[in-house]
């Protein structure tokens, strides 16, 4: 089994930027970000994987968020720039020994609790 601990997140207005943090209770092969807004579907924000070692984006973000991560491998930071109203959501943290297919919510084992980000217009 292993623990996801998010970090960060809050109240900001648009145009700001914010970081979140997770830490995994050990290394595994991806650690990510998906986002929940009321009344949708979790999304895929961003994932990195040990493979290739390089960070896949959502569409909705890309250019304006990056993922990375610290030397050991458990712990996965989110920065967040020039951030929208319609980033609001909880995002959660999701680790992975495997999957198939990175963008779909169902191939991640592991989840953070979730944190609250808001943007305000």
């Amino acid at each position: 089994q292993v623990q996801l601990v998010q970090s960060g997140g809050g109240l900001v207005q648009a145009g700001d930027s914010l970081r979140l943090s997770c830490a995994a209770s050990r290394r595994t092969y991806a650690m990510g970000w998906f986002r929940q807004a009321p009344g949708k579907e979790r999304e895929f924000v961003s994932v990195i994987n040990w493979g290739d070692n390089l960070p896949y984006y959502g569409g909705a973000v890309k250019g304006r968020f990056t993922i990375s991560r610290d030397s050991a491998g458990d712990t996965v930071y989110l920065q967040m720039n020039s951030l929208k109203p319609e980033d609001t959501a909880v995002y959660y943290c999701a680790a992975a020994y495997y999957y198939r297919d990175y963008r779909s919510a169902g191939e991640y084992q592991f989840w953070g609790q979730g944190t609250q980000v808001t943007v305000s217009s």
